[in-house]
C-alpha cells in the first residue's frame, strides 16, 4: 500500500497530478495539511490555470504566498502573469543587443511569443525551478498541485525544449564564429543525449563582452533547468503521485502518464484511487455501480501493475475548508 506518512516525512518535493476533476487539488491540499500538522514547513503551489486551492481552503490565495494553516503557505501561480514577467526579463536582456530602431520590433515579437504554444509552460517551469531552489531554506516540503496530466508532462519535458529555444536565440544573435562555436554547448541534441550534463564553461572562451553576457545569461538558465531536472529524477528527494477515480478515461490517461514518466526516469511513488463507492447500500442502483467500479479497479491493478495504491472512499459532502481537509488528511495518513 502507498505510504503517505513516509512520503510527507521523507521527501522534499511532491508532485500531485492527474486528469481534471478527480480530486487532485483536494488530495494535494490534504497532504499539505497532514505534513504541516506533523511539524514540517510546507509550501503548497498550484500550477493549474484553473486554480482550486482557494476553493479547497475556502479563502482567497492568489499569486502571493499566503498562510492558510499553521506551518502551511499556499501559492497559486498565474500563467499569464508568469509569461509577462518571463518575457519582460527576456526583453530587458535583449534590448541591449539591438539598435534603437529595432526595440519596437523586439517588443512586438515578444508579444507574439506570449501567445505561442508552450509559452506558459516555459514561464511556469522557470518559476517552478526558482521556487524549488529559493525555498529550500524556508520550507521542508514543497507540494505542487499540477495542471491536468498532459500539461504536466509537457512541463517536465521543457529542459530539453528550452535547450532548443536558447540555441535558436543565440544563433539569431551571434556576432562571431567564436560565439557560433559556443552554441555547441547548448544544442538540443547535446541536451537530449545527456540532459543531466551542464553546459561547459568553455562556451565563454574568446567571446566579446556583449556576447559573453548574453551567453552567460542563457547558460545560467540552462543550468537552472538541469538542476531542476536532476531533482525530479531523484527518488530520494522527489515523488510523483497520481490521483484518479475508478472510471475508464482517468484510468487510461493515468496509464499513459505513468509510462511517459517512467520513460523520462521520473519517480512515480504511487496512485491514489479516489471516491470509491460505499459498500453498505444494497439497492440495485448502487449494486450495479459497485459492480462496474469493481471492474475498473481490476483494470487499474492490471494497467498500473507495480504501482503502489491507496484507495479512498467517496465522502458524503464537499471537502472545503481547513477542518474538512484535516479530516480528509486523516484518511490519507491512516486509511484503515
Amino acid at each position: 500500500m502507498l505510504n503517505i506518512p513516509d512520503l510527507i516525512a521523507n521527501r522534499q518535493l511532491l508532485m500531485v497530478g492527474g486528469k481534471g476533476g478527480v480530486g487532485k487539488t483536494t488530495v494535494a491540499s490534504a497532504m499539505a495539511v497532514a505534513a504541516a500538522d506533523a511539524g514540517r514547513r510546507v509550501l503548497l503551489i498550484s500550477t493549474d490555470p484553473a486554480h482550486s486551492l482557494s476553493d479547497a481552503f475556502d479563502r482567497p490565495i492568489g499569486n502571493r504566498p499566503t498562510r492558510v494553516w499553521p506551518n502551511l503557505t499556499a501559492l497559486e501561480l498565474d500563467p499569464d502573469t508568469e509569461v509577462d514577467a518571463y518575457l519582460e526579463r527576456v526583453f530587458s536582456q535583449m534590448k541591449r543587443y539591438v539598435g534603437p530602431d529595432h526595440v519596437k520590433e523586439l517588443q512586438r515579437q515578444l508579444r507574439l511569443s506570449s501567445q505561442s504554444p508552450g509559452a506558459q509552460e516555459a514561464a511556469l517551469l522557470e518559476r517552478m525551478s526558482r521556487l524549488i531552489e529559493d525555498s529550500q531554506n524556508d520550507y521542508d516540503l514543497l507540494i505542487f498541485d499540477t495542471a491536468p496530466t498532459g500539461h504536466t508532462l509537457r512541463l517536465l519535458s521543457l529542459p530539453e525544449v528550452m535547450a532548443a529555444w536558447t540555441d535558436g536565440l543565440l544563433k539569431h544573435n551571434k556576432r562571431s564564429e567564436k560565439l557560433g562555436k559556443a552554441l555547441a554547448h547548448l544544442t538540443p541534441g547535446r541536451s537530449l543525449d545527456n540532459p543531466m550534463s551542464d553546459p561547459s564553461e568553455n562556451a565563454l572562451e574568446g567571446l566579446d563582452d556583449r556576447s559573453r553576457e548574453l551567453t552567460e545569461t542563457l547558460l545560467a538558465r540552462q543550468r537552472l533547468f538541469h538542476r531542476t531536472r536532476r531533482l525530479l529524477n531523484d527518488a530520494s528527494h522527489t515523488a510523483f503521485l497520481f490521483v484518479l477515480t475508478p472510471e475508464r478515461l482517468p484510468i487510461l490517461e493515468t496509464e499513459r502518464a505513468v509510462n511517459a514518466l517512467k520513460s523520462a526516469a521520473i519517480p512515480v511513488a504511487g496512485a491514489i484511487i479516489n471516491r470509491l463507492l460505499p459498500e453498505d447500500d444494497d439497492s440495485a442502483f448502487w449494486a450495479t455501480r459497485r459492480e462496474r467500479q469493481s471492474r475498473h479497479l481490476a483494470d487499474i491493478d492490471q494497467r498500473l501493475k507495480g504501482i503502489k495504491q491507496l484507495r479512498l472512499p467517496l465522502f458524503e459532502d464537499d471537502i472545503q475548508g481547513g477542518d474538512a481537509l484535516q479530516a480528509f488528511a486523516a484518511k490519507l495518513v491512516d486509511p484503515a
